[in-house]
């Protein structure tokens, strides 16, 4: 039995194609998916990645994201500007030691 797009496990209940019941269970536990098959069924088998591995909650900081972005990316300046320095520092090591242009 041939599947059309999108291919769902719902497809196969009647056992005309167990090879493909027996890879959704194999793409779920790659996935390390703990939900069961009735949970997956009430999403229309829906295996997009991440709709089952749950973020974690984040506590709200209470800072505003403008003022976060506009210090998050001062900071990543910063942290550029010294790789660039340590960069050069090393080139000229390398050079002290003879090797490099």
């Amino acid at each position: 039995m041939l599947l059309d797009p999108p291919y769902r496990a719902d497809d196969c209940t009647d056992g005309r194609c167990s090879h493909a019941t027996d890879a959704f269970d194999a793409v779920l536990e790659g996935m390390g998916c703990r939900e069961t098959k009735d949970e997956i069924a009430s999403h229309g088998y829906v295996l997009t990645p991440g709709r089952y591995v749950g973020a974690e909650d984040v506590e709200d900081d209470g800072e505003p994201f403008e003022q976060k972005m506009t210090r998050l990316v001062a900071t990543l300046e910063e942290q550029f500007a010294e790789g660039a320095r340590l960069e050069t520092a090393i080139r000229e090591n390398l050079r002290g030691l003879g090797y490099g242009s």
